[in-house]
């Protein structure tokens, strides 16, 4: 296994981790991908262990706590082995302040999420999204204290825009807190908007990313190709609720490039697709889910090997889309302005 600087901190996560978004069942607020109870999270735990993985990802809204709460037992004897992400902001309930990124509400999650994890410190705390009705001086000195305490050792974000992390940079800095180490996002083959603004600013703030739903909900699990079209309703035909709606066509000219290179390398669609993130710049960790421990044991199957330039490039150009403005008229002026045009050759 490999592994990588988080973001500016001196933390070293490895470059696949494991998301337990499956370990529970559905609930009120969150529709669960998994119902994994503690035996089988137990095993997979074992599985990520002996593989070098030691970051686990999960979040409170993830079946109501109960993904926290198996999480928790699955590493009973050994939570010293392995580094625990949480998130919070989402609802946890129905009243007014069960939701959010207020100082209320992030001290009751956080304490919360400490005892259904059954351990004394968060590694990485996540704010699951920006919540734009609590100021974010607000936010920064909660989570700033959250640290100072010795609840939690690194923050992190997710699905911020450029301008909400960039906001909460530079107010980090004023007052001397404790600034964002890395940024969860939404980032594959088939969703690269992440490369125009929020790369860039990862570059440039030294902010590691963590990416979430690298397959893209199964689209690029290896399942799907013209000759296999995704069935009628299915959840990989409601891509475009978690990025860019694609047209068919499109999706198939990538995954006619990964049947290409899965040819020539002998590895999987889906190995070749995490490990072509593994190669973008900001990336440090990719998080890989699992509902058995053969998908468990197959995603980990990306590390220890890398796509030539070349099998990059020909995915660069199948999955690449239009620029949006203003990035398209930024490019041109590469010479003064260097990060509009992603180093995708560099990490």
């Amino acid at each position: 296994m490999e592994y990588r600087q988080l973001g500016g901190s001196g933390l070293k996560v490895s470059a696949l981790s494991f998301g337990t978004a499956t370990f529970g069942g559905g609930n009120a607020f969150f529709n669960a991908w998994g119902n994994t109870d503690v035996a089988e999270a137990s095993r997979m735990v074992d599985i990520c262990l002996e593989a070098g993985v030691n970051l686990f990802d999960t979040a409170d809204v993830y079946s109501g706590g109960l993904s926290e709460e198996i999480l928790g037992k699955a590493i009973v004897g050994r939570r010293d082995q392995l580094l625990l992400s949480t998130k919070a902001t989402f609802r946890m309930g129905n009243g007014p302040n069960e939701l959010g990124s207020s100082r209320y509400h992030l001290i009751r999650a956080c304490e919360d999420s400490l005892r259904r994890l059954n351990t004394d410190h968060i590694d990485i705390y996540t704010l699951h999204g920006f919540d734009a009705l609590t100021p974010v001086e607000e936010t920064l000195r909660t989570l700033d204290t959250l640290v100072q305490s010795g609840k939690v050792r690194y923050i992190a974000c997710s699905n911020f825009s450029g301008w909400h992390l960039m906001k909460s940079l530079a107010t980090a800095q004023t007052y001397g807190w404790t600034r964002y180490v890395a940024h969860q996002a939404f980032y594959s083959l088939v969703g690269r908007e992440y490369e125009w603004e929020l790369m860039p600013l990862a570059l440039d703030q030294k902010v590691g990313t963590v990416v979430w739903s690298p397959l893209a909900a199964g689209v690029l699990s290896g399942k799907i190709r013209r000759s296999q079209p995704a069935p009628e309703g299915s959840r990989v035909q409601q891509i475009g609720s978690e990025g860019s709606r694609l047209s068919d066509e499109k999706v198939y000219e990538i995954v006619d490039a990964l049947d290409a290179i899965a040819e020539e390398t002998g590895k999987s669609v889906a190995q070749i697709a995490l490990n072509w993130l593994l190669q973008r710049p900001t990336v440090a960790s990719v998080i890989v889910g699992a509902r058995n421990e053969e998908q468990l044991t197959h995603n980990l199957g990306a590390v220890g090997w890398n796509l030539t330039a070349e099998q990059v490039e020909k995915l660069d150009k199948a999955s690449e889309i239009p620029t949006i403005y203003p990035y398209w008229h930024q490019r041109p002026f590469a010479e003064r302005n260097p990060l509009a045009v992603p180093a995708y050759k560099e990490r």
